[in-house]
């Protein structure tokens, strides 16, 4: 369940209408004037207990859940009332504090001090006779002028304090340079420059702000020979990655991520026309840095290097990577319309094998057309984890054979395709020298072991009791939609065109019914407006703040020209079943309120207009729902595509 799930379950949407609307109960529902627009004659504002949703019939002709009238009745934006609703059912959300927001200002004022601090850094490395090492350094490892100055490298020199007198010039306090990292602080309060006579390396954020810097020392004896900032409020190297500002872009083209492991081999790349490369500066693969390259693509290339601490990495990386891409779940629409669920490990997650022992970059600066034949021939991970787990092994040893099988069969679970599924099987077989079907039976043993195992690891129960309420029909419809959408907002362009097309109005907030997919929707409707930003970037800086509690969709990986008809297929008719339910459910509303009720909304003449375009509206639907673009037979029947001929 989450947070925003919570909160429905805890708060009454009568009660809540209640505080400034009188309602009267009629059947099952609720009845009133409606708050939005002048009207002291006939009621036409109902809300319905069961789903919890409201609908004025009258002017406003409008409808949602808690979430959407709170925002409509105080004009609230969704975070505010968010917070509100929170506050009341308690429960707990991060909420900002003066405090946290005190925090974020601070933040900003970290990164204009590490700005100050790259172009000190590289003023020292072009225009001082000292860093010339460091030019030369970067020169011989083929940097072009050009990529030096994109990529902001520069010098510190060897020097305790010349960083810091240069940014006390500038009117930054000690205390403010310390706290960027930038400082180390010795015996008896004494600071003085972290970073001396090193190649320096500046760290962005995903979104290229400063987070902080990576030194590289010049001198042989210096150590460690890579020196990273400390942990500030900006640099966590755990959720960072080097390079992803500048891959972004590279990423979603190329619909492929590749992982390095420094410095100069993400940078030499990128100069040499692949520009997917990012690195972890040093440390193991966390959940955190693959939540970060999901959102772009789900192929993933490890090209870490090939000696026995670069295996344990690779390894160590995959297991990182199922935790954090593992089971996802993916809603389809059949042919006949029926919701189905898949869920697998979403990503295809290969291993390239590195030759001569040489890094990255020295192999493109040779030869650049020789990576992409490296990563062409990268291998599937279950392929590389077999080899690695069987080499220097004795296969002929029945533990080693049952060690090895444990850890790769619930790899081969996760396979989605399940003739890929029997493939590696039979592959992992012929390694172990095992009959086929002896594999089959460990993998049921397995598996049961491994969901005994979670289930007893699931949550204890809630201690404390809520009231249920039903969901409306098109819960599930609307969420794939939102999804879709948030994958790929530019699709609303030809979704939009499709419904023109069978003469029905274009997708709007009046489709959703969920006060989070009504924001999600105008989020992504201002996404397209905006020219600033790539519209999927927009949408994920906008929702930075909510992210943990509405749970961003993951990328899809690149699919077939067979592939994406199907899945706009499933997003046509996806929106079209909304649209039929919510038919459906607007001419049951419309007989409730002229037979159930003791005050008429309508008269008779305008409840039958209404009824009218309601059944005129659904016959568009029904012949878009029998369109092969939609997946459709084709085939119109008399009793949703075409008028009756027959005389009665």
């Amino acid at each position: 369940m989450t947070v925003i799930d919570d909160i429905k379950q805890r708060i009454d949407l009568v009660n809540v209408v209640e505080q400034t609307v009188r309602l009267k109960r009629t059947g099952k529902n609720y009845i009133g004037f409606c708050p939005f627009h002048s009207n002291t004659r006939t009621p036409s504002f109902v809300v319905f207990p069961e789903t919890q949703t409201w609908r004025c019939f009258g002017q406003c002709n409008e409808g949602g859940d808690v979430f959407g009238y709170l925002m409509r009745r105080d004009n609230l934006d969704f975070n505010e009332v968010l917070k509100q609703l929170a506050d009341r059912a308690g429960v707990v959300l991060r909420a900002q504090t003066p405090a946290e927001i005190k925090h974020e200002e601070v933040k900003q004022t970290l990164s204009q001090v590490m700005e100050a601090a790259v172009e000190f850094f590289r003023k020292q490395m072009l225009e001082t006779e000292a860093g010339k090492k460091a030019l030369d350094y970067v020169h011989r490892r083929g940097l072009s002028d050009e990529t030096i100055k994109t990529w902001g490298l520069g010098y510190a020199p060897n020097s305790w304090n010349a960083l810091l007198d240069h940014l006390l010039s500038k009117g930054y306090s000690r205390e403010l340079i310390l706290q960027a990292g930038l400082l180390s602080e010795g015996e008896e309060g004494r600071v003085f420059d972290r970073f001396r006579d090193r190649l320096m390396f500046p760290i962005r954020n995903p979104y290229g702000k400063m987070a902080g810097f990576g030194g590289r020392a010049l001198n042989p004896d210096d150590v460690p020979k890579y020196l990273n900032s400390p942990a500030t409020d900006v640099f966590d190297k755990g959720r960072l990655l080097y390079g992803l500002d500048m891959a972004r872009a590279g990423m979603r083209k190329s619909d492929q991520a590749v992982i390095v492991e420094g410095y100069m081999d993400v940078i030499g790349l990128h100069q040499a026309g692949y520009p997917n490369a990012v690195a972890p500066m040093g440390t193991a693969l966390t959940e955190a840095q693959f939540n970060l390259i999901k959102r772009l693509t789900t192929n993933i290339v490890l090209a870490l290097d090939p000696d026995a601490a670069g295996q344990n990495a690779t390894l160590r990386g995959l297991e990182t990577a199922r935790r954090a891409l593992d089971q996802t779940e993916d809603i389809s629409i059949d042919s006949k319309g029926l919701l189905q669920i898949e869920r697998s490990l979403k990503a295809d997650i290969r291993v390239a094998q590195l030759p001569d022992e040489r890094d990255p970059d020295e192999i493109v600066l040779a030869d650049p057309a020789s990576w992409q034949n490296i990563l062409d021939n990268a291998k599937p991970i279950i392929n590389h984890v077999m080899d690695t787990l069987a080499k220097d092994r004795d296969l002929s040893d029945p533990k080693v054979k049952r060690e090895i099988a444990d850890q790769v069969i619930p790899l081969l679970e996760e396979v989605a395709s399940p003739i890929e599924r029997d493939a590696y099987r039979l592959r992992l077989a012929t390694l172990l020298r095992l009959d086929e079907r002896t594999l089959v039976l460990s993998t049921y043993q397995v598996m049961q072991e491994r969901r005994r195992r979670q289930k007893s690891e699931k949550e204890p129960a809630l201690d404390y009791q809520v009231k249920t309420f039903g969901d409306h029909k098109n819960k599930a419809l609307e969420e794939f939609t939102i999804r879709q959408l948030l994958i790929d907002p530019e699709s609303l362009y030809r979704i939009n065109r499709e419904l023109a097309g069978f003469g029905l109005s274009e997708l709007s907030r009046a489709d959703f019914q969920e006060g989070e997919n009504q924001h999600l929707f105008d989020l992504v409707r201002k996404s397209l407006a905006q020219d600033e930003y790539e519209a999927i970037d927009f949408l994920e800086l906008e929702l930075t703040e909510i992210a943990e509690i509405i749970e961003l969709p993951a990328r899809q990986s690149n699919t077939s020209i067979d592939e994406d008809k199907k899945l706009f297929k499933d997003r046509l008719r996806t929106i079209l079943c909304m649209r039929q339910n919510n038919v459906l459910e607007h001419m049951r509303e419309i007989y409730y309120l002229q037979s159930d009720t003791e005050e008429k909304t309508y008269s008779s003449n305008e409840a039958n207009v209404l009824y009218l375009d309601l059944i005129e509206t659904r016959k568009k639907i029904d012949r878009a729902l029998l369109s092969p673009i939609t997946g459709g037979s084709g085939k119109v029947n008399n009793t949703t595509g075409s008028r009756r001929t027959k005389r009665r």
